[in-house]
């Protein structure tokens, strides 16, 4: 994207490449699972930045791509990010990866794009594997509606209330987490959340991809013993709550002493939370019952 607008289909085939940010996705575990695209950016750009670049020389290695590489992370963004913006100020080609699948997700870089964005630097998108998308889509739960979540708070109380503000979101929701916090957070899950089904995906393309299907409480008794490797967890949306059907009569009784059909019904029906015909019908029945 360059000023806010897409650049052309096959500009990057060229002789060379439009000079800007590129936030390109690498495999989450096997190292097949790369674009073709992110190939050729990452084997025609200037320079790569990298949130560890001991884990990207051994994905450049494995394509045969030799480039520089400059460290960027949580711990060193506020010296790195002025240093990769002079860079790009002066015309350079920089693409941006995670230690697996796409940058910014639950990864550093949202600064940095944020600021090329205002300095009106280029930023292109080089989109591929991304672990909550892959563990939603082998979960088993519906997809059309999402949300994910991130990491949720290492302590339980903590983690308990940052998951109550999740309670009622009508979405399936997505969690990564640490490896030896799992059971913990699941048993948290089912006691704050209520009773949900979930899936947990481990080590998610790799040699030991694992998928474990249940409710969140089952599913906490699966981890006598922390698991190894990269952990996704996806949670069902909450249960549909049926109207008080009983309550909506008692003051549908209350209301029409005072009030005609229409306003006792849209009163009701905004009370309890329940679709305004229905409640316009049971206000015609109650009234018709005391006639």
């Amino acid at each position: 994207m360059t000023n806010g607008k897409p650049s052309p289909a096959g500009d990057e085939s060229q002789s060379g490449l439009e000079a800007g940010l590129y936030l390109t996705a690498t495999p989450i575990g096997h190292s097949r699972d790369i674009t073709l695209r992110a190939l050729d950016i990452l084997n025609r750009c200037d320079a790569i930045a990298a949130e560890d670049t001991r884990v990207t020389a051994k994905l450049l290695a494995i394509h045969g791509i030799s480039k520089p590489l400059l460290s960027y992370n949580d711990h060193n963004a506020a010296l790195g990010r002025p240093r990769l913006l002079a860079r790009l100020r002066a015309g350079a080609c920089i693409a941006l990866v995670s230690d697996a699948g796409t940058p910014l997700v639950s990864d550093p870089g949202f600064k940095l794009v944020r600021e090329a964005v205002a300095e009106g630097i280029p930023v292109h998108v080089i989109p591929g594997a991304c672990a909550a998308l892959a563990a939603l889509s082998i979960a088993g739960l519906p997809t059309d509606r999402f949300l994910f979540a991130g990491f949720p708070p290492p302590r339980s109380g903590e983690r308990r209330t940052f998951l109550a503000e999740l309670k009622n979101v009508r979405a399936t929701l997505i969690f990564y987490e640490a490896p030896q916090r799992v059971a913990a957070c699941l048993v948290d899950m089912a006691e704050t959340l209520g009773p949900r089904p979930a899936a947990v995906a481990r080590e998610l393309t790799k040699f030991h991809e694992e998928i474990l299907r249940g409710s969140t409480a089952e599913l906490a008794q699966m981890f006598p013993n922390p698991p190894k490797g990269e952990i996704t967890i996806v949670v069902g949306q909450p249960p549909k709550q049926m109207p008080d059907y009983i309550q909506a009569d008692r003051l549908l009784d209350s209301a029409l002493k005072f009030m005609p059909v229409r306003p006792a019904a849209d009163l009701v029906a905004d009370a309890l939370k329940i679709p305004r015909r229905e409640a316009y019908e049971r206000a015609l029945a109650r009234k018709a019952a005391v006639e």
